[in-house]
């Protein structure tokens, strides 16, 4: 499948930098390049930098197939169509997993990998709600505030609804429509199941992101990261959730920074 993305060239403001290589965003569930627009232009600092729309989400291609394995095979031909050689991938939540299982299965394909808040384990598919949420009919309405309005029957965290908004799209006559395949997600529920039951290990330099109250990570999963990844940095983000590159974005990228100036120092 011929991936969406959006380019940020490399341009560093220090005229004696040096570009570190290419980095590769991969958005969670219910995502897409459009939430990464500030890291990315951010990270151009450091490197090149594709921000790409996964299988299903943004501008890129729908289909009945959504999993994990699937979409590591998308990353692998969008490496190749671009030529990309040694990125560094930076995955959030459903692409981090993307990262993980894609660097296990290709060794020495990743130069570093950047993981945020996710860990090489299943998780269940807990977005019943969020799903709902998107799949009342769109007939009738004329504004995004209405559909916020519906959207609040299902989904009560007003974050939670403006960040799926953000793959809400208005056509030329007025109508709108989801950029998401919702459905095709709905039906892959199983997408986040037994992804790592793998024997490999990786040696790739590995930065873990979290936010340091997210439900997402557990002390046990500390375990499955250094199993799994046993050259790796675990780093914390006080008070952070899910969506640490939004709700505390200063310190997200200060965390970026000093990771890589210490990786390419």
């Amino acid at each position: 499948m011929k991936l969406n993305y959006k380019l940020y060239p490399y341009q560093s403001s220090n005229p004696n930098g040096k570009s570190i290589g290419t980095i590769i965003i991969l958005h969670g569930l219910f995502g897409s390049s459009k939430n990464w627009v500030t890291v990315a232009k951010f990270l151009s600092e450091f490197a090149t930098v594709y921000a790409i729309d996964q299988r299903n989400h943004g501008d890129s291609p729908h289909s009945d197939e959504h999993s994990i394995q699937i979409m590591a095979n998308d990353l692998e031909t969008f490496l190749s169509e671009e030529k990309i050689q040694n990125p560094i991938l930076l995955g959030h939540s459903m692409g981090g997993l993307v990262a993980m299982y894609f660097d296990l299965t290709r060794p020495g394909v990743v130069s570093r990998l950047i993981i945020q808040d996710i860990a090489p384990r299943s998780y269940p598919f807990v977005y019943e709600k969020e799903i709902e949420s998107m799949s009342f009919p769109l007939d009738g309405f004329t504004s995004r505030t209405e559909i916020d309005t519906e959207m609040a029957k299902y989904v009560k965290d007003s974050f939670i609804r403006q960040f799926l908004q953000m793959s809400l799209e208005r056509r030329e006559d007025g109508s709108y429509h989801w950029k998401l395949n919702v459905d095709g997600i709905n039906h892959a529920r199983r997408v986040f199941d037994d992804v790592f039951s793998l024997d490999q290990i990786s040696k790739t330099p590995t930065l873990f992101l979290l936010g340091g109250s997210s439900e997402y990570i557990s002390e046990s999963d500390f375990t499955m990261m250094d199993r799994f990844f046993q050259n790796n940095q675990k780093v914390k983000i006080p008070f952070g959730g899910h969506y640490i590159h939004f709700t505390h974005q200063k310190e997200y990228l200060e965390q970026l920074r000093n990771w890589l100036e210490k990786e390419f120092r």
